[in-house]
């Protein structure tokens, strides 16, 4: 059985800069990259570069960055079969810009990703059978994520959902139909309405979106860890000290290495505690897609910490 991703692919155009600009200033950079990147790219990258078999289902343009795109992830061992190449709109981009500490702005325009739909459904529902979990994210239309997430769960599959970029209206609709959720504190805090800074208030936070129908919720909260709740229990696993470079994608590493360690039948502690290890490691390398550990990494890296 597989892992597949159903999501964007975006062209990340990065710039590197001692800090971000505040508002109506231009501040002079110091490099300039373009990475493979988005969000469901990046998530089945780092599935797959843990050799666990991955699908990716999206779309990109009939242009030179959908053709690198389809090729970074080809690359890395994901079947990109499914991913279908559209010549009416531009591939998906991202201007990044991150600074000297790892801190980041991102703004997307969506391209190909804003038109994935309909056909792009057929294909995910053929390869629901082959399956034992679909990873989901906001970079596409939430009508489409959300249809993605009642089909697999329709069909047995596992379903995570990691809310980014938030749509409040869309999250809702879809809490029936996945296992897991998967903000960061930033993006729980904005389906909750409450502040979410603490482990004390992602407590609070978990417990209103399991009162909303989540079965299991996990925030990430960058230096203080990661808080899960599910019915039985809330635990805390702490985070992993490491010298950040660029967290960019950090994120999709959590989400990867949860399905992975899901898939290879861990407990959901353990799972988690996985998923932390491929998040600090990708931290510690900048880009996307390029920051995204293998299996081997991973497992060294838990044993010598």
């Amino acid at each position: 059985m597989s892992v597949l991703v159903f999501g964007s692919l975006n062209m990340d155009l990065v710039v590197q800069a001692s800090r971000l600009p505040i508002s109506g200033e231009t501040l002079l950079g110091q490099q300039f990259d373009t990475i493979c990147g988005g969000k469901g790219a990046n998530q089945a990258v780092a599935v797959a570069r843990q050799q666990v078999p991955t699908w990716m289902v999206g779309r990109v343009g009939a242009d030179t960055f959908g053709h690198e795109l389809r090729h970074a992830i080809a690359v890395a061992g994901v079947n990109v079969d499914a991913v279908h190449t559209d010549r009416n709109v531009h591939t998906g981009v991202a201007a990044i810009t991150v600074g000297a500490t790892g801190e980041n702005q991102i703004v997307i325009v969506p391209g190909a990703n804003g038109q994935v739909g309909e056909a792009d459904l057929k294909r995910l529902k053929t390869l629901l059978t082959q399956v034992r979990l679909l990873l989901l994210q906001f970079e596409i239309p939430v009508s489409s994520v959300v249809e993605a997430a009642r089909l697999a769960h329709a069909a047995g599959v596992t379903v995570i959902l990691d809310p980014a970029p938030v749509h409040p209206f869309g999250a809702e609709q879809l809490y029936p139909h996945i296992a897991m959720l998967t903000p960061n504190q930033v993006e729980a805090s904005q389906l909750v309405g409450l502040p979410v800074e603490t482990i004390e208030q992602a407590e609070v936070a978990i417990a209103r979106l399991r009162q909303k129908g989540v079965d299991t919720v996990v925030i990430t909260l960058g230096d203080q860890g990661v808080l899960c709740g599910t019915p039985q229990e809330m635990f805390h696993v702490p985070a992993f000290p490491v010298s950040v470079v660029d967290t960019v994608a950090a994120g999709d590493a959590f989400n990867g290495g949860l399905a992975v360690a899901l898939h290879d039948g861990k407990s959901l502690k353990d799972a988690i505690i996985w998923a932390s290890a491929t998040a600090a490691i990708s931290v510690t390398q900048a880009g996307a897609q390029p920051s995204l550990p293998t299996r081997s990494q991973v497992a060294t890296f838990l044993e010598t910490v």
